[in-house]
């Protein structure tokens, strides 16, 4: 049956033939013509199929699959209107000739108006999948946040990608369409010195403003369903009381410290899920691609969703992105749209109505020090910290300030993870020997999508360049442990280290499936009393990053009354989460709703409100 169907298909390509370019209609004629591009299509269409698409056994058509076989057909057909065409201009039948129509005023305006429609629908449609393969899934706070703070610190390669990517391919389709729209030449059928003009110009203006429209709505239309901007107007529309109703006030909740106070470091690691385990130890991949972090984890305390191996906090709503990982870890709180004109990335005003871990501790007397090798101001981070416990912040710009790199240093989004740690080594030392308990963060970012950076000390294990990032990280930050341990500060010191957010590296997780994703999650050298709690308090536990806010303050012998913070609860307590009372489903669906407390107490400083 392919081969009848491909036969008609020439057979049909010859009388198009006929009609359109030959003079003389004898049947000899009639017979040669057809069977010259019939055969001149098919053997065309199977050198194709046979050469470039690497198709096995191209005579035996009817052995291929179904759709094998219309794409074949569809094939011969595009080849012979090919052939059609090219023969066409050869004979001079089909010719191009000057236009030299002068554009009505109403008339050029409607073909600019429609050219800005088209443009902004093919930038719809390149910018959301830039942005799909460049950030993973965005969430909509993720892309309104994003919006609304500092752009500094961002990693150069991502705006190389952008002109590269989204704004070099919307020049080009604009280019074709004004090709089209304002054609300098029409298109000439001449044939028996009668000339017919192929898509006169009122047919060009009805095409051009249909498919500048259709671009415009289906351009929006991929990139609302692609970002779920449907999920963020729903929820402005409903409100939610379930943060308020299940908010423990750090400001007036009792919280007791120890008479000795633990000093607390706390390693954010850039994407670092438990996926990357092998399967025998929770992971998803048959290699173990974080063999340290293991070994490391034997030591410690880990919370897992699992009733066995690695597992840790289910992804919930303004949590999936490393600003917003960490303000849940450090407010018990999600990160929710600014309304009503607030934002996060200016002085004062990065929630400037929570109570933090940094301020806690900074109420406490502690010191404190933040590290990232991008510049804090990305996404206003750099706010936060100083508004909320007064951080020196050692960032790109801090490092540079300090003398530690030359003005000039720029690697990946500002100092690569080597640098990270030596940076580290200096810091806590520097810390340790201020006669004050101390808090330092530092987070990575080697690990960051979509490739990660690969250090040219890393070895070259895998053909991922991501697996080896995975690898040579996590290797590295136990190497940094191991030397915190060697110190003298150690004894009095609990280690927190946690992905700060699920990998947003789609070539490497994005075909995951049957599988419930989670970043990994340890407690190092917690205090005595913590270190045999019942397992059931560590296995089989459904929890968020909000979660941590509580469970971090007691990791250094804090005691909290009720044992909950913002909406987290402290996980060593054994007491039930909110996703463990309400399930995550419903904690996600409240979380997206709108929230007037939130806004009215998080978002605005109500000491300052008149």
């Amino acid at each position: 049956m392919v081969w009848v169907g491909a036969i008609t298909v020439g057979i049909l390509i010859g009388i198009a033939d006929m009609f359109l370019l030959a003079n003389k209609k004898s049947v000899g004629k009639w017979i040669t013509v057809i069977l010259r591009d019939s055969l001149i299509s098919i053997l065309t269409a199977m050198a194709l199929a046979d050469k470039i698409l690497g198709v096995k056994n191209v005579f035996a058509i009817s052995s291929q699959r179904i759709s094998y076989s219309w794409k074949f057909l569809g094939l011969i057909l595009a080849i012979g209107i090919i052939f059609l065409i090219v023969s066409g201009f050869i004979k001079r039948v089909f010719v191009f000739e000057f236009n030299p129509i002068k554009q009505k005023r109403g008339s050029f305006v409607l073909k600019i108006i429609s050219t800005i429609l088209f443009a902004l629908g093919v930038a719809a449609y390149t910018g959301t999948l830039w942005g799909k393969e460049a950030f993973g899934d965005l969430s909509p706070d993720q892309i309104i946040i994003n919006l609304n703070s500092p752009i500094e610190g961002t990693d150069v390669g991502v705006y190389i990608s952008l002109f590269s990517g989204p704004v070099l391919k919307t020049v080009l389709f604009i280019v074709l369409y004004c090709t089209f729209a304002f054609p300098r030449y029409k298109l000439v059928y001449n044939k028996n010195e009668k000339k017919t003009v192929f898509l006169p110009e009122i047919v060009i203006k009805i095409i051009s403003v249909v498919l500048a429209v259709a671009m415009l709505i289906s351009g929006c239309a991929f990139g609302i369903e692609r970002f779920q901007l449907t999920e963020l107007f729903d929820s402005y529309l409903n409100d939610s009381t379930y943060i308020e109703d299940n908010f423990a006030d750090p400001e007036t909740t009792e919280i007791k410290f120890p008479e000795e106070k633990r000093n607390l470091i706390f390693i954010y690691l850039e994407s670092i899920e438990n996926t990357f385990f092998s399967k025998d130890l929770g992971g998803y991949f048959e290699e173990n691609y974080m063999p340290d972090l293991a070994e490391l984890s034997k030591e410690g305390i880990s919370f897992s969703h699992k009733e066995s191996g690695f597992g840790g906090p289910f992804s919930t709503f303004g949590s999936g992105w490393s600003v917003a990982a960490m303000v849940n870890m450090n407010t018990g709180l999600p990160m929710k749209v600014p309304v009503d004109g607030n934002s996060y990335g200016a002085p004062d005003n990065f929630l400037p109505g929570a109570i933090t871990l940094g301020d806690i501790l900074h109420e406490q007397g502690y010191e404190q020090s933040v590290m990232f090798g991008a510049d804090a101001a990305f996404g206003g981070l750099n706010f936060f910290f100083e508004s909320h416990g007064n951080y020196n912040i050692l960032d790109h710009k801090g490092v540079i300030e300090q003398g530690w790199l030359s003005e000039h240093y720029n690697v990946w989004w500002g100092y690569e993870d080597d640098k990270l740690y030596e940076f580290a080594k200096t810091e806590l030392t520097r810390l340790a020997s201020s006669n004050k308990p101390f808090h330092f963060v530092m987070e990575t970012a080697d690990t960051h999508a979509p490739n990660g950076y690969l250090s040219p000390n890393a070895e070259k294990k895998y053909k991922s360049q991501y697996a080896n990032c995975i690898y040579y990280s996590q290797a590295e930050a136990v190497k940094f442990v191991r030397w915190i341990q060697q110190q003298p500060f150690y004894e009095y010191t609990t280690i927190v280290i946690i992905g700060d957010h699920l990998s947003m590296a789609d070539s490497f997780v994005g075909d995951i499936t049957n599988y419930t994703r989670t970043t990994y999650n340890l407690f190092l050298n917690p205090p005595e009393s913590l270190q045999s709690i019942p397992t059931e308090r560590t296995f089989n536990r459904k929890w968020a990053a909000f979660d941590m806010f509580p469970t971090t303050l007691a990791s250094i012998g804090v005691e909290i009354s009720e044992n909950r913070l913002g909406i987290g609860t402290n996980l060593f307590s054994g007491q039930q989460t909110l996703i463990e009372r309400d399930g995550l489903k419903k904690v996600n669906e409240e979380l997206k709703n709108r929230s007037i407390f939130y806004n009215n107490n998080i978002l605005v400083d109500t000491e300052t409100v008149s």
